[in-house]
């Protein structure tokens, strides 16, 4: 389980006494995710997940929970952060940021079919438009700038196959964030890890979008092309799946056509967000931080990935 801060019960109730949502029931640890601690809150009022923050600090944490809470009030389905007595959604356990937010009904779909694709590609334009009057600005934390400062330090544990893909593709995009193309994509805040555990669904009805903390102001197509790598794929060979990867596309432009210069450079955002989570988990693999029980997320999944976007480009 990764936990990195252990939160007693009686943390937990102390912690609650600031907040106007019941009593302590129970308290969960939850194994998924490697960035920040997560538990389920149960109170005799409702359903809850606690996050405690292991990387943000409290000058960065007001973009994501306020997003959510942006969000909420548009009708996009999101967790909505829970307010102090002072009205405070930014919380402080064991002198660590924290927060908590209602827990969402339902459970995700790790075998996407069409249906959830397309679920998907809708809300994900819904909340791209609804996000682009959000009145804060952050910038991808985990965009060009963290892999060109990432990089170096994992070259060392990598193959000489695996550095040389790892350098090209990195000199690639650099390449394209100089294009005018790119300059012309259309940006905002953007979710960043809308991966299938990251999004409920209620038998066929999608339910909600969660673990927004990789937020920041990116361009909508790379939140696409992280969505298309984890959705629209063969999760076995990074193969991808046509009639998902249609469906997806198909739903998301009834809600925001792509662009000309998004169509153009279609292909390069998918090889951008698949090496970027091939550097993030090649760094919590070969350089993790101490916790509980960390399971690091196998690197060389988006190495796959990455390596059929080159092999198999998709045009537009």
């Amino acid at each position: 389980m990764a936990v990195f801060t252990e939160v007693s019960e009686q943390q937990a109730r102390d912690l609650l006494t600031q907040l106007a949502i019941g009593d302590l029931v129970s308290l969960q640890g939850i194994s998924s995710g490697i960035e920040n601690t997560n538990y389920f809150l149960t109170t005799d009022q409702g359903e809850f997940v606690l996050t405690v923050f292991e990387r943000l600090n409290h000058d960065q944490l007001p973009f994501y929970l306020y997003l959510m809470k942006h969000l909420a009030e548009r009708g996009i389905e999101v967790p909505d952060p829970q307010s102090n007595r002072q009205g405070d959604i930014l919380l402080t356990l064991l002198d660590k940021p924290a927060a908590v937010v209602n827990r969402l009904a339902g459970v995700s779909q790790m075998h996407p079919g069409v249906s959830h694709c397309a679920a998907m590609g809708q809300t994900l334009a819904k909340m791209h438009l609804a996000a682009h009057d959000f009145d804060k600005q952050q910038p991808n934390l985990r965009g060009l700038a963290w892999w060109n400062d990432t990089v170096p330090q994992i070259l060392p544990f990598l193959s000489a196959d695996q550095s040389q893909l790892l350098s090209h593709e990195l000199a690639f995009q650099n390449h394209v964030s100089g294009l005018s193309d790119y300059t012309a994509l259309p940006r905002g805040p953007v979710h960043a890890d809308a991966f299938r555990n990251n999004v409920m669904f209620v038998n066929e009805t999608l339910s909600g979008v969660f673990d927004f903390y990789f937020a920041g102001v990116d361009s909508w197509l790379f939140d696409l092309g992280v969505c298309i790598n984890d959705w629209c794929i063969d999760d076995t060979t990074g193969v991808m799946n046509t009639p998902n990867l249609q469906a997806m596309l198909a739903a998301y432009q009834t809600v925001r056509p792509l662009s000309a210069a998004e169509r153009a450079l279609f292909n390069p955002m998918l090889r951008a967000a698949a090496l970027r989570f091939w550097i993030s988990r090649l760094w919590d693999f070969h350089l993790p931080r101490e916790a509980s029980m960390l399971q690091a997320h196998d690197p060389t999944h988006f190495e796959r990935v990455l390596q059929q976007r080159l092999i198999h480009p998709v045009h537009l």
